[in-house]
């Protein structure tokens, strides 16, 4: 059993925060968001004697011994460096903008399009956005990474997309995000990373079939098993869910694949609920389309033909393409 924390798999816990309100002198850097109830990178040589006198001729003297360098000061540890700030967006009212009501300030991350592996993340706004603003905090409790990006009045509902460049490799702890609307508001929600693979032995169907045979029945019991540890191990953590995520290989044609895989997830998924397992269990089939070992087509490889036990704080990242994935609660 991997877990993220030691470098498993990535991805999120996200928390809603206050707004803050200003004026066109609003804050480029908020108050670091305070969590709910369920997530710094900031950088001799000796004397020599004269030699006594004699009476004899002067010897011409002896070649000089070459001198060691001194060898440098030892460097006090030093704290990790932080990371640099980053560059101040000034948001102004837009003018001339229309009186009447509007809608609360709220900013959604789409929990699904945060890559940490690529740096970057998608945000939404309920007004026209100025900016937004983001802190990466490492495991170590130092800042990785600061960004900001304009977005000069976006409207409302409009897919912000910013990315960071951490300062070094170190697994992310914590995600802090804040959005700004054109009149100099914002609002910001912290993004927790915690993810747990639970490492297991395949459950083997038969040939187009998504029946759960009794002989397969002891590899899912102990793969319970493996799940209810993992859960006794994190009490600390509320809202972990579990999902089953379906693959295959290229052996078949794509579509037959991606339905199959679907109800072999959803089968194992059952399989799990109906054993009394309490926390929120969802599923989805991915068909050959996430493949561990790229292969042609028509190839039975065996790593490929696989079911995934995820268990996470937000739902894991989905791969994007020419088909739709999303998971699936029972």
């Amino acid at each position: 059993m991997a877990i993220f924390r030691t470098s498993s798999i990535a991805p999120l816990l996200l928390l809603a925060l206050a707004c803050g309100c200003g004026g066109a002198g609003a804050q480029t850097n908020p108050e670091t968001p305070t969590e709910g109830p369920t997530a710094e990178a900031t950088s001799s040589t000796p004397p020599t004697s004269t030699p006594p006198k004699t009476d004899e001729a002067p010897k011409p003297p002896p070649a000089e011994e070459a001198k060691p360098e001194p060898a440098p000061d030892k460097p006090a540890p030093t704290e990790l460096a932080e990371a640099p700030k980053a560059p101040s967006i000034t948001c102004e009212p837009k003018a001339g903008a229309a009186a009447g009501p509007k809608k609360k300030l709220e900013i959604s991350v789409d929990r699904s399009r945060v890559d940490l592996d690529g740096h970057k993340l998608e945000v939404k706004l309920t007004r026209a956005a100025c900016k937004v603003e983001l802190q990466v905090i490492g495991e170590s409790g130092k800042v990785l990474a600061n960004a900001a990006k304009a977005f000069e009045g976006a409207a409302p509902g409009t897919v912000l997309a910013i990315d960071w460049s951490p300062i070094r490799a170190e697994t992310v702890s914590r995600i802090e995000v804040w959005g700004h609307d054109t009149e100099g508001n914002y609002v910001g929600v912290a993004i927790t990373p915690w993810n747990v693979k639970i490492d297991h032995e395949e459950v083997n169907f038969e040939t187009d079939s998504d029946k759960i045979r009794d002989s397969e029945v002891p590899k899912l019991e102990a793969s319970l098993d493996k799940v209810k540890d993992a859960l006794s191990k994190h009490q600390d953590l509320k809202g972990i869910s579990l999902y089953i995520a379906g693959h295959t290989d290229t052996v078949g044609s794509p579509e037959h694949n991606l339905t199959l895989s679907r109800k072999r997830a959803r089968a194992i998924a059952a399989w799990f609920r109906g054993r009394g397992l309490k926390i929120p269990v969802a599923w989805e089939g991915f068909g050959e389309h996430n493949p561990i070992v790229k292969t042609a087509d028509e190839v039975a490889e065996a790593k490929n033909r696989r079911v995934d036990y995820i268990l996470s704080l937000e739902p894991p990242r989905l791969p994007q393409g020419a088909v739709a994935f999303g998971w699936k609660a029972l």
